[in-house]
């Protein structure tokens, strides 16, 4: 079964989030993931859900995108993201 991490983030700090829109393709490739939307300021269609920027990322099963939010390696990363914009992260299952 495939999974989606969804990113809702909006940026405090865009050159301190630079060093993040760098170095974080080569971790989602080195997991089998890959970009289905990549930073788009998204329209609100229903609801009062209002997000600035959404990422989604497909990874082809939830075990590769548990690996991919939880390797060591990109934990500092994840640090430069926390620190450079505030966002929200759910990891949703999809359909193969």
């Amino acid at each position: 079964m495939k999974a989606y991490p969804v990113l809702d983030f909006s940026v405090n700090d865009f050159a301190g989030f630079r060093k993040y829109i760098a170095e974080i393709p080569a971790f989602i490739a080195k997991h089998s993931g890959k970009y289905i939307v990549q930073g788009v300021r998204p329209t609100t269609i229903e609801g009062d859900w209002k997000p600035e920027r959404m990422v989604i990322l497909e990874f082809p099963q939830r075990g590769k995108a548990e690996a991919f939010l939880t390797d060591p390696e990109i934990q500092d990363l994840f640090k430069v993201r926390h620190a450079t914009t505030t966002s929200k992260l759910v990891l949703a299952d999809g359909f193969t």
